[in-house]
């Protein structure tokens, strides 16, 4: 550093009452360099200087000098003699491409310099642009007579600048009014008045009068007014400095050539799809449907199944909501590469046009990759098909095949890790409407919310140490979502699967020694049909799972039927082939939620609860795919995969004390709730401290597992507790996590004994089995 310069060492903002915080430390432009606690050292300024220390900008500017000599010769040559040779010109794009990169690193720097942070130096100039920043931010959110001062501390070679924030009383929205010269415009308004975003009582803020400049423009242009836009819109805002008030007034503008804003209908659909090449067909199809004009390239397409997709109408108001939910529906279709709207003006007239041209009829997909299942990554394949407008309406066509080795837990084996051989292979026919029992005008009553139907057939095999598991399904599922795409419903009403399986030796001694203790899981194993039917609502709010800065959060609800349909049909068909079958009720409610708290930390967390209940013939058993497990990377996290629980047994012991997890245990009951703070660390690399608690249960009493049992008088005494410290990197595209979980209060202990965190600070890394470190891939919620 030079004699002058200081580190900044520490930002403070003071004063903050009733305004945001953390919307006021987002304005400032310096920020500290993130530090290690306890160790006081930032790892990201030692990678950056490290790759400055190993960083030649000298060579890469004698580098691209040379680049550009050569490139400037080749541009001589051309020009003298006109045409370069095929391989002149392979070497000028590689110059140009050399170039690009070289002009990054020397902006940049090397690999080492943009992973890590430079030292950040106190300027005087950022501070005072971040003191101007935040004067406007309180303006703008209603403290006029508000101000930020700040003062810089100098101590050796560091600087600690100190933001203090006088906010003074804010100002209140008193009342909101429009005023237009239009008739029309202001009648509107009025009647939409209470959908304002401005509201009185509440604190002014600027933000409220831009949602409220876009709001009116969408208002108006989904009532007819083609032409209108927000620059017409002007607001006054008149201070009452003694009361601490404000009026708002919203002035809507004549046009600059016309007396009033134009209210446009529309004439005419024209619809056209192209040919997929630059190449002139004449294999077109001109028809009319529905007053639409289809002109068509080869008659491949259904013209009622677009129709319903298509929701503007002949003599109706213009309006831009029906212009992008057209655009959107028929994009759902996955037919077209794009959808492009436009109007040709007739006076007040419109006349829509739709262009498209048509995606590749055929997709293939081949992956070779790794996935991680039981803390254990396992190679795979997997090979899809996708055939487009199959039938020619609008049809989709699915193949996939997947086959892969995935590492599991032995449940019969001394510990270590087997492989698990899986192959599932499927095929399925996508529909853009709902099959029976619906009648045929269900096509355009349904249209806007994107209806489906999905009709599936599908092989899976499982090769595990313990069993051998093959099933034949096939499914009937409708799926769609409602306008706003907050809600997604699907129901199945048909899930069919023949399975059989094979256990070895081992496993079947083990199922047996359970049943004769009065446990009949071995009847989950038997030669069985399962079906059912089944529901689900996804209610997304705010995009989770998007690339967002604000609250979101999502609840999944599922319901299932078992064995359902045998109450409808002969069931000779099941019991003359010796085969199991399965009756059950099956609920589960899945709420998450995402909260940002700073720029660089988010809080979020998840409830999980399912219940699982076999009734009639049942005998009081599941089919084991439809039991619950606790443990895992996406559940509570300190257990192995599918070995927490249920309740308050206790597995056995091995030689040295410790708990043999090598049994999976199913329960009726599951109850997860997961705690999570994530944060920025550096670069790609991301933290996150976790508290997870949860267990499974039994509805019934289970001789082989004392304690197994839900209990409303001891089942919260029951809860499971698993703490722990993540590492993320997230590439934005991928997402690698490395999570050690800890038990924190383990069930399985007697009653006053389950606190067991202590073992792991008295021993290192705690007791054998207290400690599981997991791998995933993406956010385990």
């Amino acid at each position: 550093m030079k004699e002058n310069e200081y580190v900044l060492y520490q930002v403070n903002i003071e004063g903050v009452k009733k305004s945001d915080k953390n919307a006021l430390s987002s304005l400032v432009r310096q920020n500290p360099n993130t530090r290690i606690p306890i160790f006081n050292t930032s790892l990201g300024v030692a990678i950056y200087r490290f790759g400055e220390w190993t960083f030649d900008s000298t060579k890469h500017i004698n580098r691209r000098e040379k680049l550009l000599q050569e490139r400037q010769a080749l541009v001589d040559r051309q020009q003298v003699e006109e045409d370069l040779s095929r391989r002149e010109v392979k070497r000028y794009t590689k110059i140009n491409s050399q170039l690009t990169s070289l002009e990054k690193k020397l902006e940049f720097g090397n690999f080492f310099m943009r992973t890590g942070n430079p030292l950040v130096i106190y300027d005087s100039i950022e501070s005072a642009d971040s003191q101007r920043q935040m004067n406007f931010y309180l303006a703008n959110n209603g403290f006029f007579e508000g101000y930020v001062e700040y003062e810089v501390e100098k101590k050796g070679k560091k600087a600690e600048v100190t933001y203090q924030i006088s906010e003074q009383e804010p100002y209140i929205i008193d009342s909101i009014y429009s005023r237009s010269d239009d008739e029309n415009i202001y009648i509107l308004l009025d009647k939409n008045i209470k959908k304002s975003e401005i509201k009185a009582k509440s604190r002014y803020e600027q933000s409220q009068i831009s949602r409220e400049r876009q709001r009116v423009e969408d208002f108006l242009k989904s009532n007819g007014y083609y032409t209108f836009s927000k620059s017409y819109i002007e607001y006054n805002v008149y201070k009452d400095t003694l009361e601490k008030t404000v009026i708002v007034e919203q002035v809507i503008r004549k046009p600059e050539y016309d007396d009033f804003h134009r209210v446009y209908t529309l004439d005419s659909i024209y619809f056209s799809i192209d040919s997929p090449s630059d190449l002139v067909f004449n294999e077109e199809n001109k028809v009319t449907y529905n007053d639409i004009n289809f002109t068509l390239y080869r008659d491949r397409y259904s013209e009622k199944v677009i129709s319903s997709r298509i929701f503007l109408e002949k003599g109706s108001l213009y309006n831009k909501t029906d212009v992008l939910e057209t655009q959107r529906q028929l994009a759902n279709l996955d037919l077209f590469r794009f959808v492009n709207i436009s109007f040709d003006t007739l006076g007040n007239v419109l006349r829509p046009r739709i262009f498209t041209q048509p995606n590749q009829k055929y997709l293939i997909t081949n992956q070779l990759g790794a996935s991680i299942t039981e803390q254990v990554p396992g190679p795979f394949f997997s090979h899809s098909l996708r055939n487009r407008n199959l039938f020619r309406g609008a049809e989709i066509f699915e193949f996939n095949f997947r086959a892969g080795l995935e590492g599991v837990v032995s449940a019969t084996g001394e510990g270590g890790v087997f492989r698990s051989r899986e192959l599932n292979t499927s095929a399925s026919v996508i529909f853009p409407k709902f099959l029976v029992p619906f009648n045929r005008y269900s096509l355009e009553k349904f249209g806007r919310y994107n209806p489906r139907t999905r009709t599936l057939v599908g092989y899976n095999y499982v090769d595990r140490p313990e069993y051998t598991r093959e099933s034949v399904n096939g499914i009937l599922a409708y799926n769609w979502n409602t306008r706003n795409l907050r809600q997604q419903f699907s129901f199945s009403l048909l899930d069919a699967n023949f399975i059989r399986s094979s256990l070895s030796n081992d496993f079947r001694q083990i199922l047996e020694d359970f049943q004769n203790q009065g446990n009949n899981l071995i009847n989950s194993f038997l030669p069985s049909y399962v079906s059912s039917i089944s529901g689900q609502v996804i209610v997304n709010f705010n995009q989770y799972g998007a690339f967002q800065k604000n609250r979101a959060s999502l609840w999944r609800i599922f319901v299932e039927s078992g064995g359902t349909t045998l109450n409808f049909v002969n069931r000779d068909f099941v019991e003359n082939r010796s085969l199991a079958y399965f009756q059950f009720l099956k609920f589960q409610s899945d709420f998450r939620r995402y909260i940002p708290i700073s720029a660089k930390q988010t809080i979020a967390y998840r409830l999980n609860l399912g219940l699982a209940k076999p009734y009639g013939i049942s005998n009081g058993i599941l089919p084991y795919e439809k039991y619950f497990f606790a443990g895992g990377s996406t559940g509570i996290r300190a257990w192995q995969p599918r070995r927490l629980g249920p309740g308050s047994y206790t597995p056995p012991t091995n030689d040295d004390g410790s708990f043999d997890y090598r049994f999976e245990q199913p329960g009726d009951i599951l109850f997860e709730g997961m705690f999570e703070w994530r944060s920025k660390i550096y670069g790609y690399f991301d933290g996150a401290f976790f508290v997870d608690f949860g267990n499974s249960w039994t509805f019934q009493d289970d001789p082989t597992r004392p304690g197994a049992d839900f209990k409303f008088d001891r089942f919260y005494k029951e809860l499971a507790v698993g703490t722990g410290l993540g590492l993320r990197m997230d590439f934005d595209f991928l997402v690698l996590r490395l999570d050690m979980g800890v038990k924190a209060v383990d069930p399985a202990r007697p009653d006053g004994e389950r606190f067991i965190l202590g073992n792991f600070f008295n021993r290192f890394l705690g007791e054998r089995g207290q400690t599981v470190f997991n791998i995933g891939i993406g956010y385990p919620f």
